[in-house]
């Protein structure tokens, strides 16, 4: 046999090998993806979790719900969400960590209720007259005026007025 047959046969049954092996390969593709998707669906339930424990403490708060409801629905839904991330861990375990489901639960919502309550403090004054110059500054740097022809707003770069076709000087 010649060399070159030899290669030929080789060639021929390692595409054959990758052949029968790319299903296997696809399989397992599918499963990662179905575990994707099943990881994305359970963070989805977990942010509607902590919106659901936001607003509950927020209506209490606002006196919307009674006294004696209020532990108890707070209750389920810190139950829920810690079976959440339970559920969460299990599936990434490198992203778990030593906290218990629900102090973690409770950390998230109490972030995102104050990401929402944190206002700005107000600009005082000086500052307010150097937003205004600095805004004055670039409107003069775009705007040349008006036409004087039509009266429409031609910018600096304009050499004719974009409404009318005057010859602007320049």
């Amino acid at each position: 046999m010649e060399l070159g047959s030899v290669f030929l046969i080789l060639a021929i049954l390692v595409i054959v090998g990758v052949y029968l092996y790319a299903p296997l390969t696809k399989r397992s593709r599918r499963l990662d993806t179905e575990e994707a998707h099943e990881i994305s669906a359970l963070k989805a339930e977990r942010d509607r979790a902590i919106n659901a424990l936001q607003e509950l403490d927020f209506d209490f708060k606002l006196g919307k719900i009674p006294a004696e409801d209020y532990p108890e629905q707070r209750a389920a839904l810190l139950q829920k969400g810690a079976d959440i991330l339970r559920k969460l861990d299990e599936l990434e375990p490198a992203s778990s960590s030593a906290k218990n489901a629900e102090t973690r639960i409770e950390n998230a919502a109490a972030s995102k209720r104050a990401d929402s309550t944190t206002q700005t403090a107000e600009p005082n004054d000086e500052d307010i007259e150097a937003m205004i110059a600095a805004r004055r500054k670039r409107h003069k740097s775009k705007s040349a005026g008006f036409c004087p022809k039509c009266g429409k707003p031609v910018l600096v770069t304009d050499k004719f007025c974009p409404s009318c076709g005057k010859a602007l000087g320049g």
